[in-house]
């Protein structure tokens, strides 16, 4: 992302995909929470459409699921059954279309309004950490879940007449597809890995989870003022090393084994703050960065058996006896 304090003219334009995307806001603002975006409904799902309402599939897929910055993108896209054109257009898995076809199958995916709709769940890193760190902890497997459900709930909700639901699956698909059906006892599901690249439908939504997911890295607005140098984890400048302005270190592809995402994370840590929320917290290798590199936290009441003991159950000649009685040092007369 180019430095704020760089002139206009020496900053980059910025890409077609930032300005095309709709499920982006403009102008682009931090993404300080999770969000879901939904595009028109088609005409042919509408109830009004009367006789040539039509019976829908539904695909979905997810992109962001494994790196250790950014947003978790949950998309399903939706046109009708027998919607002969769908194969058509040439939808698959994300990860095996170049940037530039996939930013042209996002302006497709608004192109049809009259039988091919879509919807993303963005989760924010805050929220994916957030869930991830709570006690009881919610695992990223049940927030990806939850995120598939709540997309399907919407379209119901729309009163879309849902036929099929085809989801990409990333672990065991039996009992999740069991999961699914028992939500849904109308639909057919199918869970299956490479659904993507099977269902096309399941690849339109794989499309716009990328380009979504995409769009937001390539974008990202930090929300902390004065990140650190990337002259390294001290702060501390280092001989021959270019001020922030003059050098912007590269995100990579935010997974942990992707080089540029290791210097990245090595270069932002600031030692009192952690990091700015575009990162996974709940992440190991920030989990670790942080433990080895950052300043250590001593909580003031650690430790402290004085507090602890003011507490405790009474003991002895004090068991039986009423709190205020015990707390005023109130005797009997008999025992004086």
């Amino acid at each position: 992302m180019a430095s704020q304090n760089q002139p206009d003219s020496q900053r980059p334009s910025p890409s077609p995909l930032l300005t095309q995307h709709p499920a982006l806001p403009l102008p682009p603002t931090p993404l300080s929470s999770s969000y879901t975006h939904t595009s028109p409904i088609p005409t042919t799902a509408l109830p009004s459409a009367g006789p040539a309402r039509r019976r829908y599939m539904v695909g979905i897929d997810e992109a962001g699921r494994g790196p250790a910055l950014g947003p978790m993108v949950y998309a399903a896209a939706y046109c009708p059954v027998d919607w002969e054109e769908l194969p058509t257009l040439g939808f698959n898995d994300s990860k095996v279309l170049s940037a530039e076809t996939r930013a042209s199958l996002l302006l497709t995916l608004s192109s049809h309004p009259s039988n091919l709709g879509w919807a993303v769940r963005v989760l924010s890193p805050s929220s994916i950490s957030g869930g991830m760190l709570s006690r009881p902890p919610t695992n990223l497997n049940l927030q990806a879940q939850q995120a598939t459900v709540h997309l399907l709930r919407l379209l119901f909700a729309q009163e879309i007449d849902v036929a099929q639901i085809f989801v990409d699956a990333l672990g065991p698909s039996v009992p999740y597809q069991a999961y699914l059906q028992s939500l849904f006892p109308s639909c057919e599901v199918i869970v299956c890995p490479k659904a993507d690249a099977i269902y096309p439908v399941v690849g339109a939504a794989s499309v716009a989870a990328k380009t979504c997911r995409d769009a937001w890295m390539e974008g990202w607005v930090y929300e902390e003022p004065g990140l650190p140098s990337p002259a390294g984890i001290d702060r501390a400048p280092v001989e021959g090393t270019p001020a922030p302005a003059e050098l912007e270190l590269e995100l990579g592809s935010g997974y942990p084994s992707d080089p540029r995402t290791q210097a990245w994370i090595a270069a932002k840590l600031e030692r009192t703050f952690g990091y700015p929320r575009l990162v996974r917290f709940s992440w190991a290798p920030v989990r670790l960065a942080m433990e080895k590199h950052a300043h250590a936290v001593k909580w003031i009441d650690d430790n402290q058996a004085s507090v602890v003991k003011s507490f405790a159950s009474a003991t002895g000649r004090d068991r039986a006896r009423c709190a205020l009685a015990r707390d005023l040092g109130l005797r009997s007369v008999g025992e004086i």
